[in-house]
């Protein structure tokens, strides 16, 4: 039984870079690289599909949160922040330690 093999990144990009430049044919590239030729047609879709993510600006999610999620985020804050200081209170009648460090 053979073992599967695991090609870098770098392999698979250098490899859908030739099948999209499309100077050798794909039973010619999976000679070449040892690699079947469906395997080449999945990586040069998959280059192909994802290029456009090379040329989005860095830094910047253009979807961004929704405004369902912050107030959610919000609501949640708010909640831990009296949860907060309810325990602090209990602690102060409780243990008599305003202020003081353990």
């Amino acid at each position: 039984m053979k073992k599967r093999k695991n090609h870098s990144a770098e392999f698979k990009a250098r490899v859908a870079v030739e099948a999209i430049r499309e100077e050798l044919s794909l039973s010619e590239l999976a000679k070449k690289y040892g690699v079947h030729a469906n395997q080449i047609s999945t990586w040069k879709r998959a280059a192909l599909d994802n290029m456009t993510s090379a040329f989005e600006r860095r830094g910047r999610d253009p979807a961004g949160p929704s405004s369902a999620d912050i107030e959610k985020l919000h609501s949640k804050i708010g909640q831990l922040v009296v949860e907060r200081d309810f325990l602090a209170g209990a602690s102060v009648q409780l243990l008599g330690t305003r202020g003081k460090k353990w």
